[in-house]
C-alpha cells in the first residue's frame, strides 16, 4: 500500500487544487502557446554535454530490458548525451511524482499516467509541456491511432479529457486478459459461462482458479473492468471515463458485473486473502504453475513466459454470447512527457522519438512487448502471437475501454477502494455502484 507522509499528503493536495502556480487556467494556455512555438526538432549530435534526468516505471522484465536497450543505443548514437534513469514501481511513481515535477530540480523525462489523478493534475498545475510542435516534427500523429492519442492529451486547463494539446506518447498497447497454464486448460473458452464451469472445475480439483492480488488496489479495478465488459456497452464505460454528458455508473449492467464478481469472490475462485496479497506475487505463483488462469496485462508477458514457455497462453475474456465483438479492458502505456522546467526540452523530445520508432517497435517485440505504434515487426513465440491476434481484434472491433481510474483526479482511490470492499463483502452490489456514481459526481457535476 502506498506510505505518505503528512506533509507529501498536504503538498498534493495543494497542488491538485491549483491552475498554473501562481495563476490561472488563462496562464496555462498562453504558457502552452508559447511552449509549442519554443519546441523544435535538433540535432541531437550538437546540442553539447547534455545530462537527461528520466523518471520511469519500465521495472518488471521485458520492459526492463527494452529501455535498457534503447537507452544504451541511444548513448551509443549520440555519446554527448547522458542518460540519469530514476527507476520505481507504477505505486512509488504515482506517490512521488507530482512532488518531483514541480521541483526545482524536476526531471526532464517523466511517465505521467493518464487520466485526471496524474497525468491531468500534472496539466493543471502547468507542469507538462505540450508535445504537439515535436508531433508535428516527427510524425507521431501518423505513429498512433487517433484513440490512443486522445489518451494523452487534455486541454491546457486540464479540464477536458481526451482532447486539446498532446501531453505524453506511450511505447506499448496494453491488454488486461486472461493468462492461461496449458498444462491445466486444454481449450480457450467460447462464451462466458464456459469459462465459469472451467472456473468451478478448478475450484473442486483444489486449485486457485484465478491468481489474484488486491493489495496494491490495482488489481481490483483491472478484475472489475475485465467482468464488467461483459455486461456494458463499451462506448457507455468510455462515456464515463471521458465524463460525456448523460454518463453514469449506477447502472444495472454495472450491479450484474458487481454481483458477478463478489459471486466469484464469495465462491473461492480468487487466491485466499486477495486483498492482503501482492499484484505480483499472485500472478508469480501462477507463473509457478500453481493455477490454471491469472487476469493480468499483457505487461507480465516477459517474466510469465520465461517462468511458463511454451506453456503460457492468452486470450480475451470470452463473452456471453458466442460471436460477440471482442471487447478488453485496455489501451497503452503510461505515456513519456516533457516537464515544462525541463532546460533541454528539444533534447528529450529526440529521446522520446528513438524509444517509440520503427526501430524502437522491433526492440519491443523482440523483449515480449506489444508495439503501441505501427510495426510489421511480429512475434515468434505462440503467447506473442496470441497477443498480437488480440490486439488487432480488439482495434479492429473498436474494442478496447479506458481504465476507469482515469476519470477523476481522486478516482484511483476511490474506485479501487470500493472494490476492495465490494470483494470483501463489505459492501452489496447496489451500495458499490450508488458510492461510487456519488464520488464521480463529486467531480463532474463541477465540470
Amino acid at each position: 500500500m502506498k506510505a505518505r507522509s503528512i506533509a507529501l499528503l498536504a503538498a498534493l493536495a495543494l497542488l491538485a487544487g491549483c491552475g498554473t502556480p501562481g495563476g490561472n487556467s488563462s496562464d496555462n494556455s498562453k504558457q502552452a502557446d508559447q511552449a509549442k512555438k519554443n519546441s523544435a526538432k535538433v540535432d541531437v549530435s550538437k546540442a553539447g554535454n547534455v545530462t537527461l534526468t528520466i523518471w520511469d516505471q519500465e521495472v518488471r522484465g521485458g520492459q526492463a530490458k527494452q529501455i535498457k536497450q534503447l537507452n544504451q543505443a541511444f548513448q551509443a548514437q549520440y555519446p554527448n548525451v547522458k542518460i540519469k534513469r530514476v527507476a520505481k514501481s507504477f505505486t512509488d511513481l504515482k506517490t512521488t511524482l507530482k512532488l518531483a515535477v514541480s521541483s526545482s530540480k524536476a526531471p526532464d523525462i517523466v511517465q505521467a499516467n493518464q487520466g485526471r489523478p496524474d497525468m491531468g493534475q500534472l496539466v493543471k498545475g502547468g507542469l507538462l509541456k505540450p508535445l504537439d510542435a515535436y508531433a508535428d516534427a516527427y510524425g507521431w500523429k501518423d505513429r498512433w491511432s487517433k484513440t490512443l492519442l486522445a489518451l494523452n492529451s487534455f486541454s491546457a486547463d486540464g479540464k477536458q479529457f481526451g482532447t486539446g494539446n498532446l501531453y505524453g506518447v506511450s511505447q506499448m498497447g496494453e491488454i488486461v486478459g486472461v493468462f492461461y497454464n496449458k498444462d491445466k486448460v486444454t481449450s480457450v473458452p467460447k462464451t462466458f459461462d464456459e469459462f465459469e464451469q472451467m472456473l468451478a472445475k478448478a475450484k473442486q480439483q483444489g486449485e486457485v482458479p484465478i491468481s489474484f492480488g488486491n493489495l496494491d488496489k490495482f488489481g481490483g479495478i483491472h478484475e472489475f473492468q475485465t467482468v464488467q465488459n461483459q455486461f456494458a456497452d463499451p462506448q457507455s464505460v468510455r462515456d464515463f471515463v471521458f465524463a460525456k454528458s448523460g454518463a453514469s455508473f449506477d447502472t444495472p449492467e454495472n450491479q450484474q458485473a458487481a454481483t458477478k464478481l463478489q459471486e466469484w469472490a464469495d465462491k473461492g475462485y480468487f487466491t485466499p486473502d486477495f486483498n492482503g496479497t501482492g499484484y505480483d506475487p499472485a500472478w508469480q505463483q501462477f507463473a509457478k504453475g500453481k493455477g490454471p488462469f491469472t487476469i493480468a496485462g499483457t505487461w507480465i508477458t516477459a517474466d510469465a513466459r520465461a517462468a511458463l514457455g511454451n506453456k503460457l497462453g492468452f486470450f480475451l475474456m470470452p463473452p456471453r454470447e458466442a460471436g460477440r465483438k471482442p471487447v478488453s479492458l485496455g489501451g497503452e502505456s503510461l505515456p513519456w512527457a516533457i516537464t515544462s522546467k525541463s532546460k533541454h526540452a528539444d533534447v528529450a523530445a529526440a529521446y522520446i522519438d528513438f524509444i517509440t520508432n520503427a526501430k524502437a517497435a522491433d526492440v519491443l517485440v523482440q523483449t515480449d512487448n506489444l508495439p503501441a505504434m505501427t510495426t510489421s515487426a511480429q512475434p515468434t513465440n505462440p503467447v506473442g502471437q496470441d497477443i498480437f491476434r488480440a490486439w488487432k481484434s480488439l482495434n479492429d472491433a473498436d474494442g478496447l475501454t479506458p481504465y476507469m481510474d482515469y476519470s477523476t483526479p481522486t478516482f484511483y482511490d476511490d474506485f479501487s477502494g470500493a472494490v476492495q470492499r465490494l470483494l470483501a463483502g463489505k459492501q452489496q452490489p447496489q451500495a458499490f455502484t450508488k458510492s461510487v456514481q456519488g464520488d464521480y459526481a463529486k467531480f463532474t457535476d463541477k465540470l
